[in-house]
């Protein structure tokens, strides 16, 4: 079944930061809007202003995975259910809403512990902030040559 932008950033959210909360959820669909919106870069190769490109470009989110490690992963976008509210975040995000302090973000993820690196993927993101489990991270100058 193909699903409709908005049908996918539901999904996406729901999977990536539905146990976040209202914040987590919308920190997930601003970096995917800031993806989709990036003015250089990679994401603006892959994006060219698109949220499908953006949500199934190769191992972006964990949630596109159906398997992991060899073992069956029931944690996606397939098997998600969404709620009103993914689809309220994901229409307000849609809309150009995004959250204040989160920059223009184009990377998260959760590191498991108490701190986040300050660095994220390798040099070309720098912490921005922590939104519940989730550390969040703008592009440097140097992710723009990618």
């Amino acid at each position: 079944m193909a699903y409709s932008d908005r049908e996918l950033l539901a999904r996406l959210i729901q999977c990536e930061a539905g146990g976040e909360g209202d914040n987590g959820m919308r920190a997930v669909a601003s970096v995917v809007m800031n993806r989709v919106h990036a003015p250089g870069g990679e994401y603006a190769r892959v994006g060219q202003q698109s949220i499908r490109n953006i949500i199934y470009q190769q191992d972006q989110f964990t949630c596109l995975k159906t398997s992991l490690g060899g073992q069956p992963y029931m944690q996606n976008i397939y098997n998600m259910r969404p709620e009103q509210i993914h689809y309220d975040i994901a229409d307000w995000a849609i809309a150009g809403n995004r959250l204040y302090n989160l920059g223009q973000a184009l990377w998260f993820f959760n590191p498991y512990s108490e701190t986040c690196p300050p660095y994220f993927p390798t040099t070309v993101g720098t912490f921005v902030v922590r939104i519940g489990d989730h550390c969040f991270y703008n592009p440097t100058d140097a992710y723009y040559s990618t």
